[in-house]
């Protein structure tokens, strides 16, 4: 027997592992033609590219990472830690920068470390022990033993989300305080002076901080009321519901509900339905990131775009260049828009 089959696919079998040598001979090409399709795709015609993926899949080759790094050559990986996978906050996010860094030859690894900045630290250390290339993080505010950190190893890292013109880092994002201050003023103008922010916690989370700060400021500036009811909530849809159960039950009756983001805004108008109080005409509803869903939503969310696929991929490209050319990064901002939807209308009273 010369080979299994696998779901009826015939699978060379051979006593040893298969050398970039005999992936070179399968091909037709040249040893250091095969690692310049790995390391730098684009310097090979595509053509050649797929005569090499198609002998590395018969052969089953695989590249020794492990080798390559100890002789100094790049990993190939770029680390990526975000807050949350649990929600669909960062999931455009993180489906654009994979995707614009896979295009570039590399790959990333990704982790979470549920808004604990000392968890961050620690997960930070393991990619590096992992000789990743470079290192993106959420936001602005990190531990400074990660900052530390990734100066010490001079590791080229990049801030995505967050922007900031005097961020501590290059950083591609959108300005936080900015949409807030946009949805603020939108609900303002429509005459709503019975403000109440459903927020996600503050501590470890300059995002939500930053939104918060601006809706406070734009809602001051255009005459509401200054003392807004403020609740946080997990980024849960349930939690959401809950909390905003209280605050129709409470005394002091809100006519606008701003939350901190899309996913609370649906959880307030799963809560509004049940309740019976209709939307936008007793309640106005507001969201911040469109998501996807929120335009399909009945009635579709007021909300405000967080660019969040610009974001990644420009991200990418960005920390790309770094690693690859060793030249510094400038900080890049991608502005958020207002997206006026159904959920929101003139206070009627």
């Amino acid at each position: 027997m010369t080979g299994r089959q696998y779901y009826g696919q015939p699978t060379e079998m051979t006593d040893k592992k298969a050398d970039i040598l005999a992936v070179a001979k399968a091909a037709r090409v040249s040893p250091s033609t095969v690692s310049r399709s790995f390391n730098h795709p684009d310097l090979v015609k595509p053509s050649t590219r797929k005569r090499i993926d198609r002998a590395v899949r018969r052969l089953g080759y695989i590249r020794n990472r492990a080798a390559q790094t100890i002789h100094g050559i790049r990993s190939g990986t770029i680390g990526l830690i975000v807050p949350t996978i649990d929600q669909a906050i960062f999931a455009e996010l993180i489906q654009s920068f994979s995707n614009s860094v896979e295009e570039t030859g590399f790959t990333i690894l990704l982790a979470s470390h549920g808004y604990s900045l000392d968890r961050e630290y620690a997960l930070t250390r393991k990619m590096l022990e992992h000789r990743v290339d470079g290192i993106a993080l959420i936001g602005l505010d990190h531990a400074t033993d990660t900052y530390e950190l990734l100066a010490q190893q001079n590791t080229p890292a990049l801030l995505l989300w967050n922007y900031a013109e005097n961020a501590p880092l290059p950083c591609v994002g959108s300005d936080n305080y900015r949409a807030g201050h946009l949805i603020g003023a939108h609900v303002a103008a429509l005459g709503h002076r019975r403000i109440a922010a459903v927020f996600p916690p503050l501590h470890g989370n300059d995002r939500a901080a930053q939104r918060l700060e601006g809706l406070t400021d734009s809602v001051l500036a255009n005459g509401g009321d200054p003392d807004i009811l403020q609740r946080e909530t997990p980024y849960s849809v349930a939690d959401a519901k809950q909390a905003v159960a209280d605050l129709m039950a409470s005394a002091r009756r809100p006519t606008a509900i701003v939350c901190g983001n899309d996913v609370l805004a649906w959880g307030a108008l799963h809560a509004l339905a049940r309740l019976g109080i209709s939307v936008p005409d007793q309640v106005t509803v507001t969201g911040i990131g469109d998501f996807h869903g929120s335009q399909d939503f009945e009635p579709a969310l007021t909300t405000v775009r967080i660019p969040a696929r610009a974001i990644g991929a420009r991200a990418a490209e960005t920390i790309t260049a770094m690693i690859t050319t060793g030249s510094p990064a400038e900080n890049l901002a991608l502005p958020p828009e207002l997206i006026i939807r159904a959920t929101s209308a003139k206070a009627s009273a």
